[in-house]
């Protein structure tokens, strides 16, 4: 860096100095800025501050109208603009000036410009494209501090819009000879990756320089790029581990300039973003983490200082040596350091034991037996960070011997919790043990009635309504699903017995679902009974109005009998002329219904709650009243996002580009013209309660019901009374069942918790061994994320189409080798592992380079891994055309594929993965409306394999199975064959499915292996043929769009034609037509997900503009379009 760039970036600084005497860095006592702070900070109460502000924000807004304000003085004027809004005063007014101050100042007051734009707007806002021109000629400057400063807001907010017009210039930064020039050039493109990653796609080899950089602080910026990339895309960086080791290695070794060193550590920032890079490219990969190793150590070895930031390094270290393959070395090396981190005195350090510990009990959870007796006392420490912490662990280790004793520890906590945000952490988690690990009904309901109380109305919707589902779906068993719903009945009968007022409004609501579905059920209880209670419900002042529909509906339910009519009538007189509509609505259908009970079976039948539902989702009823309404002169129906678009272009600057020039027959559309699609079957986990959102009232008033005061005349009010009233909702004695009521308080008076322990070691031991239960074998250990090889009391009944069983939870994490490694090292030798997953040599017939160390085998079926495979046979699209003979597994397994399928386009036949003598092997195959996954099951055993079970799930497909009947034996020597359909649900540029395979070996034990299988997006992309009337239709319909400008294959008058052309043939798009330097496409994702695109040469590229009614689709697309024209 030269001398005269350092003098000029160290005076930075005093740049903002409002003083009068230049060159000085401290604010000025007489400066306008200095009388308004101190001014602020001797104010007592909130509201003098207002009156305080609001004068200043009056005067700033006087001088910057003025004609005569100098730049100096409007600078002075944005930093006290600016200090207001930092203060959460709006100051909007000042936001133009702002802008113009960046535009037309000289260097320091461009400076202040920019930076009072950079903190007064966002993103979005409307003003930013103002800048743009500002931005360009700054970019383009020879003068260093105003490149510095463009990039400097181009990497913190920039229209994503307008990427396009700066990102040449800002390539080209990436070449200049200041390094402190590239680094913001590779900070801006981190940020234009982050906002817009497709448009960045065909620079990543300039990111590969940057990591090469001479200077450290240019490398250390493309970090943030590359952690990002391979937080995506693992794989496709593998030989990045070298270099990353090697920066790493000088970088440990102190081969960096003094100035990167933070208290004699060499940059500790540096290492740990280089740490989290490493973890990520080792993960699940022997040959990679074996290049690691060294460095870890010497990483380990040289951090051992006492101080913060070498704590942190160490935490990373832990980290990343339990993410890569293992080593025994470098685990017990990182055991230790958790237990120095746990035993320490030191809060800050405990935590982080805690945190590594949680992290690492994923792997091994055993490690936690060694520190049992200080996690135990961590459960009453008396910081509640580190109790926090303490429940995360235990959440980690729980299994169904010690889920009883964890969510009690749970449930302590939330109830002396006031932090809302740990209060929804919490609730969330004690209900996913509860329907995990339950024990027996009793438990199960007791506890999500104590998490309902606990929780409030804090609680995240998906609980209640994941429970309600799980009462109305009901599990394998008839009778256990009677014996629940009954329980349920009779616990919230006794809870409305006992006074529901300080129940919260979500629990009261589950309540009234449930007794209005299930209180038939209770042989004892008398429907007068609950609608008895449920009218003193409604009576009551705290029920919101919510909370009363939920109550109606459930009354409309029961209403049988004379005195369920008579109580009925009362309801629905009292409630006919409420101001509330919806609660009149209810009021109108308890009226109705309760005086005609033939109607009321049909429409609310007895055990309905599963049945589907056929809804019409067009509305085609309603056709002739639309037809009609049109015909008289009303307006036609506009989609939200029409309207939205159109009141934004009424307040706002129209940046979208011109529509495509069509006639107007093909716009206009008829209602006549319109056909309804066909209903669709849904499943409703509800009887007729469709009421998730709050209703307004009809009164004119405002209503403040439920709104929290924060400010009044004496400032900011703590929040103690609310804290209070919520701390004091008795829990625990309402929420026992009856039977159990006695017993409860009989073991509460028992339990002498005021009065000392004389051996409170020995509680602690015996503490210990009712959370650490279960922990001592692989077999019993259930974690969180992790496979549950117990039976599941709540499992829900498996909902597929197909032969195939698929259910949520069908793939399982492959289990660790830190099992294997850690069994001799650090915890008993004797404890083994259920799963054997050690793979010995594949037979002849299967690939020779087959890795499955653990079971599994990630494919990645991407066009470059193929074509490297076999170039001789791929076609323009990436699938295989023919079959190469030279691959004698290939041809094996493909005299097996169905007929059906045979003559179509197909991949390569891969391994999947291999357990002794059972191989799985998979491809593709392509039609026309449809794409199949072929799995092939190989035993190259003489014996049968028996209890096969073959299950597959993803999270962008949807997955069924072709076959009639699923496979259960396979024989010796045998392939079997399983066809499964794909259809894409959530589109992705890779898209994954995963599986687990499970069988009876020949010795008698259960076996399972996990695998999956990516392929790319353009694999499901079909031609879409349209005309152009029907393109214009559509286009106008679709709201998710992107643009991009891509490479024209040649220059001259064809060169659009031939670029379209490429793109048919590899991604199978259907060009609707070419009108001159205009070009229009369609394409379709398998099964009938439009995505249209328009294409204009514009300064000889070609700006691609994508719309479909899919959100990501678009973004995906556009992916391929770049990839398909540079690999051509």
């Amino acid at each position: 860096m030269s001398d005269v760039v350092e003098k000029t970036l160290t005076a930075l600084p005093s740049l903002l100095s409002l003083d009068s005497q230049p060159g000085s860095a401290k604010l000025s006592s007489t400066s306008k800025l200095g009388n308004l702070i101190r001014g602020i900070t001797e104010l007592t109460s909130k509201h003098e501050e207002e009156k305080l502000i609001q004068r200043e924000l009056t005067s700033i807004k006087e001088q910057v109208s003025s004609p005569n304000t100098s730049m100096r003085q409007m600078k002075e004027l944005m930093v006290r603009a600016t200090y207001c809004e930092m203060l959460g005063y709006e100051a909007s007014f000042s936001y133009i000036h702002a802008i113009k101050l960046a535009q037309q100042g000289a260097a320091l007051e461009k400076r202040v410009g920019y930076l009072a734009v950079s903190l007064f707007l966002n993103e979005d806002h409307e003003l930013l494209l103002l800048l743009v021109n500002t931005v360009l000629k700054d970019l383009q400057s020879t003068n260093l501090i105003e490149v510095c400063m463009a990039l400097t807001v181009v990497s913190q907010m920039f229209p994503k819009d307008m990427i396009p017009a700066i990102l040449p210039l800002v390539e080209e930064k990436l070449n200049h000879p200041k390094e402190i020039i590239r680094r913001k050039a590779v900070l801006a493109l981190y940020k234009f990756y982050q906002i817009a990653p497709n448009q960045v796609q065909h620079i990543h080899n300039k990111f590969r320089k940057a990591l090469c950089d001479k200077d450290p602080g240019v490398m250390t910026a493309s970090l943030h790029i590359y952690l990002q990339m391979i937080k995506e895309n693992p794989e496709g960086y593998k030989d990045l581990t070298a270099s990353v080791v090697t920066i790493l290695k000088q970088v440990v070794g102190g081969k960096l300039p003094m100035d990167f060193n933070y208290h004699s550590v060499p940059a500790p920032w540096l290492q740990i973003q280089l740490l989290r890079i490493l973890s990520l490219l080792g993960k699940n990969d022997h040959s990679t983490s074996e290049i690691m190793y060294e460095v870890l150590d010497e990483s380990l070895r040289r951090a051992e200082m006492n101080h913060n930031i070498t704590y942190a390094i160490l935490y990373e270290c832990v980290k990343c040596i339990y993410t890569i393959h293992p080593k025994s070395e470098l685990l017990e090396k990182a055991a230790k350091c958790i237990g120095n981190f746990v035993l320490s005195q030191k809060i800050n350090l405990k935590y982080l034991g805690l945190k590594a510990l949680t992290y690492v009990v994923q792997q091994d959870p055993r490690l936690a037996l060694q520190h049992q007796m200080t996690i135990i006392e961590c459960l009453d420490h008396p910081d509640l960070i580190i109790k926090r912490e303490t429940l995360e662990l235990l959440f980690r280790i729980t299994n169904a011997q010690n889920v009883t004793v964890i969510v009690e520890k749970m449930l302590e906590f939330l109830r002396i919790s006031k932090d809302d945000y740990t209060t929804t952490d919490l609730v969330g988690k004690v209900a996913e043990l509860a329907e995990k690990y339950a024990p027996d009904n009793e438990w199960f309901i007791e506890t999500m009635n104590t998490v309902f109380s606990v929780g409030g109305d804090v609680m995240q919707p998906d609980i209640p309504n994941s429970f309600l589902k799980l009462l109305s779906e009901g599990f394998d068993s008839v009778e256990e699903d009677r014996k629940l719903r009954q329980f349920a009945v009779d616990s919230y009968v006794s809870l409305l017995q006992g006074g529901p007022g300080k129940l919260p409004q979500r629990f009261l609501q589950v309540i009234s679902w449930v007794l209005g579905e299930y209180s038939h059920l209770s042989e004892e209880l008398d429907p007068a009974t609950v609608l008895s209670l449920l009218s003193k419900l409604l009576d009551s002042k705290n029920t919101s109005s919510e909370t009363k529909s939920w109550v109606l509906v459930a009354m409309t339910k029961l209403c049988e009998g004379r005195a369920g009519v008579s109580v009925a009538r009362e309801v629905s007189e009292t409630y006919s002329s409420s101001l509330d509509t919806v609660l009149r609505h209810r009021a109108q259908e308890l009226q109705h219904l309760s005086q005609d009970f033939e109607l009321r079976a049909r429409v609310l039948p007895r055990d309905a709650s599963r049945e589907p539902l056929e809804v019409d989702s067009s509305l085609s009823f309603l056709d002739g009243f639309v037809s009609e309404a049109l015909a008289a002169g009303a307006a036609p129906y506009k989609p939200p996002h029409q309207r939205q678009e159109e009141l934004a272009q009424e307040k706002a600057l129209s940046l979208e580009p011109y529509g495509l020039s069509l006639p107007i027959s093909m716009s206009s559309c008829s209602i006549g013209d319109r056909q309804s699609p066909t209903l669709l079957s849904v499943s409703s986990g509800l009887s007729g309660d469709s009421i998730e959102l709050s209703h307004k009232g009809g009164s004119a008033t405002l209503k403040l019901d439920g709104v929290k005061r924060v400010w009044g005349r004496e400032g900011y009010l703590s929040q103690r009374e609310s804290v209070e009233e919520t701390a004091q909702v008795e829990v625990p004695s309402p929420l026992r069942s009856p039977g159990r009521q006695g017993e409860a308080d009989k073991s509460h008076h028992q339990t002498p918790t005021p009065t000392p322990t004389p051996e409170p070691e020995q509680e602690k031991q015996q503490l210990a061994s009712s959370l650490f239960v279960g922990l001592g074998s692989q077999s019993s250990v259930c974690l969180m994320g992790k496979s549950d090889l117990t039976n599941q009391r709540f499992r829900r009944k498996a909902r597929c189409s197909g032969g195939s069983e698929i259910t949520s939870n069908s793939v399982v994490s492959p289990p660790s080798m830190v099992d294997s490694l850690l069994c001799n090292n650090l915890l008993d030798s004797n404890v083994t592992s259920e799963l054997d997953l050690a793979s010995p040599e594949p037979p002849p017939q299967l690939c020779q380079d087959l890795s499955a160390a653990n079971g599994t085998c990630d494919v990645d079926l991407t066009d470059r891994d193929v074509t490297a495979n076999n170039p001789s046979v791929i076609r323009d699209n990436g699938v295989v055309a023919a079959e190469d003979p030279d691959k004698p597994t290939d041809l094996c397994l493909s005299s097996h594929l169905p007929a059906e399928l045979s003559g179509l386009s197909r991949s390569d036949i891969t391994p999947l993965c291999s357990h002794q003598s059972l191989h799985l092997s998979a491809c593709h195959v392509q039609g026309d409306d449809s794409l199949a996954l072929v799995v092939f099951i190989l035993n190259s055993s003489d014996s049968d394999v028996q209890q096969m079970l073959l299950q597959l799930d993803s999270d962008q497909l949807e997955v069924s199975s072709v076959s009639e009947s699923p496979v259960q034996e396979v024989r010796g020597d045998s392939v079997v064959v399983c066809q499964y359909s794909l259809t894409v649900k959530r589109p992705s540029v890779l898209v994954e499915v995963c599986g687990v395979m499970s069988f009876m070996c020949s010795v008698g034990t259960p076996q399972s292996v996990q695998f999956s299988y990516k392929l790319p997006l353009a694999s499901f992309i079909r031609p879409l043929t349209v005309s152009t009337e029907e393109y214009g239709t559509m286009w106008l319909a679709f709201s998710h769009d992107t643009k991009q400008n891509l490479t024209l294959m040649r220059e001259d008058r064809e060169s659009l034609t031939a670029t379209l052309n490429v793109l048919k043939n590899k991604l199978q798009l259907h060009v609707v037509e070419i009108i001159g330097m205009e070009g229009i496409v369609a394409c379709r994702l398998l099964q009938d997900q439009p995505c249209l695109m328009h294409c204009r040469i514009n300064a000889g590229t070609l700006a691609v503009w994508l719309r479909s009614p899919i959100p990501d689709l678009p973004d995906c697309l556009i992916y391929h379009c770049q990839r398909a024209l540079q690999e051509h």
